[in-house]
C-alpha cells in the first residue's frame, strides 16, 4: 500500500473515532442544518458546557467543525462545519475502468442480471459471460427481470475467454466461476445459483446483487474517452 493510500486511510479512521459517539453526532447533524453558538448547542443536546466543550475539541481536532468569532458583540462565537470535512468518510472512487465484466457459471441468469441492474446505476459499460455457458439464458432470470423491469438482451450466453478485454474489471457472481478462473478477479460476490431450485423466488432473491451494485458502482467511474476492447461486437450487450 502506497504512502498516498495509506494517509486517506489514516484520515477516515480519525473522522470515524470523531464521529463515534451520539452527542458528536448529533452536533454534526445539529450543525448540518446551521451555524450555532456553543451555548446554543448545549441547549440543543441538553449536555453540560464542559461535556459539550470536550466534544467540540474532539470534532475540531478531527477537522470537522471550526469557530468564527461574531461580528455582533465581539465575544460569543459560532461553531460551523468545515466545507467538505465529511467527504472523505466514505471509500474513495476507484480507478476508472472502460467496462465491468460479471462471470458466473451458464452466463443464463446471475451475470446477466447484475449486467442489467449495473447498466440502471452506472455509466460504465457492462458485459456478462460464462465459464460454463448454457444455450440460453434461463427463462426464470427472463421472467425475473421482466417482473423487475430490467432490459435483458436477447443474446447467447458466452464464454469468458471471447468477452473478457484485459482492462476490464472482473466481477464473479458465483463460487464456482470465481474458483475456476485462471486470471485475477477484482470482486468476488458470492450469489446463490437460482437454477437450483427454480422458482421465482429464487431468481427474484438472485436480484439481491442490485444492493452490492449499488454500493460499487458510485466508486467506479467511465474514462473519459473509452476505446473499443478487443471483445467482439455481440460481447457489447
Amino acid at each position: 500500500m502506497n504512502a498516498e493510500r495509506m494517509d486517506k486511510l489514516r484520515r477516515r479512521v480519525a473522522l470515524h473515532a470523531a464521529l463515534a459517539d451520539p452527542a458528536r453526532l448529533h452536533i454534526v447533524d445539529t450543525l448540518s442544518l446551521g451555524d450555532a453558538s456553543p451555548s446554543e448547542l448545549a441547549e440543543a443536546l441538553g449536555t453540560p458546557s464542559n461535556l459539550l466543550a470536550h466534544h467540540l475539541k474532539v470534532l475540531e481536532q478531527a477537522g470537522i467543525v471550526a469557530r468564527t468569532r461574531s461580528e455582533g458583540d465581539k465575544r460569543r462565537s459560532y461553531v460551523h462545519l468545515v466545507p467538505g470535512a465529511l467527504d472523505d468518510l466514505t471509500a474513495p472512487a476507484l480507478r476508472p475502468v472502460p467496462r465491468v465484466l460479471f462471470v458466473c457459471t451458464a452466463n443464463s441468469a446471475r451475470s446477466h442480471l447484475a449486467a442489467a441492474l449495473w447498466r440502471q446505476a452506472s455509466q460504465v459499460p457492462a458485459v456478462s459471460a460464462g465459464t460454463h455457458p448454457a444455450k440460453a439464458i434461463a427463462p426464470g432470470a427472463v421472467d425475473s427481470a421482466r417482473r423487475h423491469r430490467l432490459v435483458l438482451p436477447p443474446v447467447r450466453p458466452q464464454h469468458v475467454t471471447d468477452v473478457r478485454a484485459d482492462d476490464d474489471l472482473v466481477i464473479t457472481v458465483c463460487d464456482r466461476a470465481h474458483e475456476e478462473l485462471d486470471f485475477s478477479v477484482d470482486v468476488h460476490w458470492s450469489i446463490p445459483d437460482p437454477l437450483l431450485a427454480g422458482t421465482p423466488d429464487a431468481f427474484d432473491h438472485a436480484l439481491e446483487v442490485g444492493r452490492r451494485v449499488g454500493n460499487l458502482a458510485p466508486r467506479l467511474a467511465p474514462l473519459p474517452n473509452p476505446t473499443k476492447t478487443a471483445a467482439p461486437a455481440a460481447a457489447t450487450y
